[in-house]
């Protein structure tokens, strides 16, 4: 095997995971077990082992440290500060994924993370490395791709009324939305399908459900 005469960065992986519950932005931390930071709260994530690609490596250390699985992962941006990581030169590629919370129940804390919670994006504790630095762009990602995806219908389950829609957007936007506005952009848009079916609750009048045109995945609107 070739051998370098110059050093070499380490790579990582961290992933940002974000749900929405108690209708606010949320994100999974870990509370590290080991040094450095240790016991500070941090993304889930870890070293790439020498004979596993990017994502392959970020759903591995996902897995390990919150058991969480079989979850799509969207490539964020990759940070390289040279003192990002006291112990030596790290260079990590961040991916983040949205995941409804009725999906998340089983999870808890493994590996090298002694314990795992939800933490409001807008509160977040003193985190290690860079990581509030990621979980910025994170969700400025998020925010900018309401406007031009259907990125929102992921905090979603299969059937959904145009209101719970609009909560999601509000909540990633964090702030109110006009509903006449929203329920004739969303509908123009095209992406959805009437499902024919009510949702009956205690005090308002039958909601509509409605359905994504394309399920499971993410599409663009023009």
């Amino acid at each position: 095997m070739y051998s370098y005469s110059h050093p070499h960065p380490a790579v990582t992986t961290d992933i940002v995971i974000f749900t929405i519950l108690e209708e606010r932005l949320q994100v999974l931390l870990i509370r590290r077990a080991a040094e450095p930071f240790r016991n500070s709260w941090a993304l889930p994530g870890g070293f790439v082992n020498i004979d596993e690609d990017l994502e392959t490596g970020a759903l591995r250390e996902l897995q390990e440290e919150t058991g969480i699985r079989d979850i799509y992962l969207e490539q964020l941006y990759t940070f390289g500060r040279p003192d990002r990581d006291p112990r030596e030169r790290v260079i990590t590629v961040a991916y983040y994924a949205l995941v409804p919370i009725d999906q998340l129940q089983s999870i808890e804390a493994a590996s090298d993370a002694a314990a795992l919670a939800w933490h409001p994006v807008d509160r977040l504790p003193a985190l290690a490395f860079d990581h509030g630095l990621i979980i910025d762009l994170a969700r400025q990602r998020l925010a900018a791709k309401l406007d031009y995806s259907t990125i929102a219908l992921q905090f979603l389950p299969r059937s959904f009324s145009l209101g719970e829609l609009q909560n999601v957007y509000e909540v990633i936007a964090g702030e109110t939305i006009d509903k006449r506005n929203f329920r004739k952009r969303i509908l123009g848009a095209g992406f959805l399908v009437d499902t024919g079916k009510l949702r009956r609750g205690n005090r308002h009048r039958p909601a509509r459900l409605y359905r994504a045109k394309s399920p499971g995945t993410l599409s663009y609107i023009r």
